[in-house]
């Protein structure tokens, strides 16, 4: 059995002649302590996938299935990061996270909570800003708190949505390693939505392209067979890491050429000559 899993799922917006269907026939199965990243075009419709996998969005049909379980709510046990932090600018990096752990451990003692706390803030290296608000934090630190609460809470799996997306390349890189060490200690099930190529390929198992909608699915899926721990610097001379960059590449850039074949116009521009004005 999977541990998650998405059968035959369709996700549509609006009634009668305004329904758009925005995901079609999505099949999809993630193994316990895999970490899968799914790839595609802004507007493709990552975010609603996301939505559906952890909880806050229903499917107009098929199944979403957590541990065998169908998934109708949101839940600690699948833990999200989200691309615009999401953190409560009046509470202090600690009071954010401890925020989520409250909610995931009602029964436990200050202490512990506290410890808890402490613990996952040291591990993102935030500890100097345990008493910062938000708007005291560069966009890298920011996201660095998100990463410590949703791990905070004790997720069974991981989701992260777009979650790196807006920040600069040196702490985008850093981010992303601090995460896959995370990941390393104990295999948390992972799900990484992003729309860069070389992020899935450094950070995955798999990689499967989402084709854009409306009624958008699932293309084929690329295993990245290459040995972790993976080394940026030495990525560009790895034969596999050219073979499966190019392949994915390739695949994008011909749903990129279908989707400019289909929503091509013609316009025939009216024969209009400037109006005069007389001062």
């Amino acid at each position: 059995m999977a541990y998650l899993e998405l059968k035959n799922v369709c996700k549509t917006y609006g009634q009668g002649l305004n329904t758009t269907e925005v995901l079609s026939d999505i099949n999809l199965s993630i193994e316990e302590g895999e970490f899968v990243a799914i790839v595609g075009f802004t507007g493709s419709g990552k975010t609603t996938l996301v939505n559906l996998v952890n909880g806050l969005l229903q499917p107009t049909s098929g199944e979403v299935l957590f541990k065998g379980e169908l998934v109708k709510d949101t839940s600690h046990e699948r833990g999200v990061i989200f691309q615009n932090y999401s953190l409560l600018p009046w509470l202090t990096v600690g009071q954010n996270v401890a925020m989520a752990v409250k909610e995931a451990f009602p029964k436990e003692n200050k202490a512990v909570i506290q410890k808890r706390v402490a613990d996952y803030v040291e591990m993102v290296s935030l500890t100097p800003a345990m008493n910062k608000r938000p708007k005291e934090l560069s966009g890298g630190m920011r996201q660095r708190v998100a990463v410590a609460r949703a791990l905070a809470m004790n997720p069974e799996m991981i989701i992260m949505d777009e979650p790196l997306g807006a920040l600069d390349a040196l702490t985008r890189g850093n981010l992303q390693d601090e995460i896959l060490n995370i990941w390393t200690k104990d295999k948390r099930t992972a799900l990484l939505i992003t729309n860069d190529v070389d992020e899935g390929i450094y950070m995955a198992d798999r990689i499967i392209p989402l084709r854009p909608g409306p009624k958008a699915t699932l293309g084929p899926e690329f295993k990245i067979d290459i040995d972790r721990p993976r080394d940026k610097t030495e990525l560009n001379d790895n034969a596999e890491y050219k073979k499966t960059r190019n392949a994915i590449i390739a695949y994008l850039m011909g749903i990129g050429e279908e989707r400019k074949a289909v929503s091509k116009l013609n316009y025939e521009l009216p024969d209009l000559s400037p109006k005069s004005f007389v001062a």
